[in-house]
């Protein structure tokens, strides 16, 4: 016999449940349907972008190698207070050792001076302080208590400067790893935007990029500018030979280069040394504002922030190490990218 029981009813949890689901695919498949399928950038404007990446990369590289910089800078000056302030201490303890044998010496004699028992037991500059007491110490023994103050004092000065120096040195480390994570962030971005691409256009991208490097490496008018100074010409020369090595953040040679790197490491090859960064080299020499008085191995300024820096070279170029990806080339003075600020006569 068929059985006529009714058929049982979902909870109304599990309605709920299903209809939510149900609501959420619909939501979801209109979503797709009216979303716009996301465009592939074509070759120019991937390498536009990613060209600016770098442009911005080679700004934090600059600020990277000025933390760097101070960072190495703090070290040497916290290195020599900690070597004067140990020198110090030795002094001291010399000073503190030949009154305590003057103390000695009293007890042997027939007991400690009050003075010098005061002294062994307290502060020297509470017991100097009290002028009263004075007539109560030999000359000898106001000479050496002085003595001991005034080095206590200086040693507490040179702790003091080594703290602060310390504090400054912390600060200084964060902001060098803070300014290197932006460096990398800004060329894994640029590396992600050329992984967009296809292989055809990777292999069209990298041989633009070597013949530009080719044409400015080999064939390149330079003119008859005449060098700024024998140690210009000397640290274009040496910059000469670096042509072809490839661009790399922070480095200063011999092998590769960024912008600022290569400009000091040059001039370092003529015997003469300037800042490492791109700012503090637009700080030293003489300016040179009109691009015709410019000479050969002056430093020539570019952006408004002075972020790159290269060698002038004559006839409109200059030899500087360009962006990641690039290598130390000739470039014409109008495709950097950038206004042209000024020229440093070193």
């Amino acid at each position: 016999m068929a059985s006529h029981r009714r058929p049982k009813q979902p909870s109304r949890t599990r309605v709920t449940v299903l209809t939510t689901a149900a609501a959420a695919a619909v939501a979801l498949s209109a979503n797709a349907a009216n979303a716009a399928p996301s465009e592939k950038l074509g070759k120019d404007e991937v390498k536009a972008k990613v060209d600016k990446l770098y442009e911005q990369a080679e700004q934090a590289t600059e600020k990277y190698n000025g933390a760097k910089e101070k960072q190495q800078k703090l070290q040497k000056e916290i290195s020599t207070i900690q070597d004067s302030v140990a020198r110090g201490q030795e002094e001291l303890n010399k000073l503190r050792d030949g009154l305590g044998s003057l103390a000695t010496a009293q007890y042997r004699s027939g007991g400690i001076d009050a003075s010098v028992q005061l002294f062994l037991s307290s502060n020297p500059d509470d017991y100097l302080d009290k002028a009263s007491t004075l007539d109560q110490l030999s000359s000898q023994q106001v000479d050496a208590l002085k003595k001991i103050q005034d080095k206590q004092r200086e040693l507490a000065q040179e702790r003091a400067e080594a703290t602060e120096k310390l504090k400054d040195l912390s600060a200084t480390r964060t902001e060098l790893g803070n300014k290197k994570k932006e460096v990398q962030s800004k060329l894994a971005e640029a590396q992600k935007l050329l992984n967009s691409l296809t292989a055809k256009e990777k292999a069209q991208l990298a041989e633009e990029q070597q013949r530009a490097s080719r044409s400015s490496t080999e064939r390149v008018d330079l003119g008859d500018t005449p060098p700024g100074s024998g140690f210009a010409q000397a640290a274009f020369s040496a910059a000469q030979t670096r042509l072809g090595s490839p661009y790399v953040y922070g480095a200063t040679g011999p092998s590769s280069f960024d912008c600022s790197g290569l400009t000091s490491w040059a001039y370092a090859q003529a015997g003469v040394s300037i800042p490492r960064t791109s700012e503090a080299q637009s700080q030293i020499g003489t300016r040179i504002y009109n691009q015709s008085d410019l000479k050969v191995g002056d430093l020539v300024f570019f952006f408004n922030d002075l972020h790159h820096v290269g060698l002038y070279a004559g006839h409109g170029q200059i030899l500087h190490a360009p962006r990641t990806g690039t290598v130390v080339r000739y470039e014409s003075m109008t495709t950097i990218g950038g206004p042209f600020m000024f020229g440093v006569r070193v």
